[in-house]
């Protein structure tokens, strides 16, 4: 009976310890995640961020490479979009996480340049440039068109006594 007791004791603890890792592991998996990356906040501020790998022209949030052996996020933007999640978690601002990524990347990891300093000019020139396109257009048909009703109207005087002699002329001609 002592054997028994000896072997049945080892048992039952491994089977403890089995059991009580596995209610771990349930209760882990049961728990609502509460990943950062999976709340709306990082997903759009990922998506004012463009993806640094510098083969697609995505954002982070919406970097998505098709075919061949891969397909989905590439690493850079994995790593991008758990930075942002990092310091959501954290907290911080939605200007100081863009901000952090402007001091590290420059402006072109913003998507839309910001409306200040030179950079304004991407937002005025789509819509200045054809306003001063149709300007010019219109002067120059303006000009044009002034230059053919001179050349049209205009010519030297005729003496009203060339006018009748030639009105004459006319009228004998048509008569024969």
């Amino acid at each position: 009976m002592i054997e028994m007791a000896r072997v049945t004791k080892p048992m039952g603890l491994a089977m403890r310890a089995v059991a009580t890792v596995l209610f771990f592991v349930i209760s882990l998996a049961l728990l609502p995640v509460s990943r950062a990356d999976d709340s709306p906040r990082a997903k759009a501020l990922s998506k004012k961020v463009m993806c640094m790998c510098g083969g697609c022209n995505d954002t982070a949030g919406t970097c998505n490479h098709t075919g061949g052996a891969f397909s989905g996020p590439c690493d850079t933007a994995k790593a991008m979009q758990k930075e942002v999640a990092q310091r959501v978690d954290r907290g911080d601002s939605d200007d100081l996480i863009l901000q952090s990524f402007v001091q590290e990347y420059g402006l072109t990891v913003l998507p839309d340049p910001p409306k200040k300093g030179f950079t304004w000019l991407v937002w005025i020139a789509p819509v200045v440039a054809p306003l001063i396109a149709l300007f010019l257009i219109w002067e120059v048909v303006r000009r044009w068109r002034r230059r053919m009703a001179l050349a049209t109207a205009g010519g030297p005087a005729i003496s009203p006594e060339l006018l009748d002699r030639a009105r004459r002329e006319a009228g004998r001609h048509s008569d024969e």
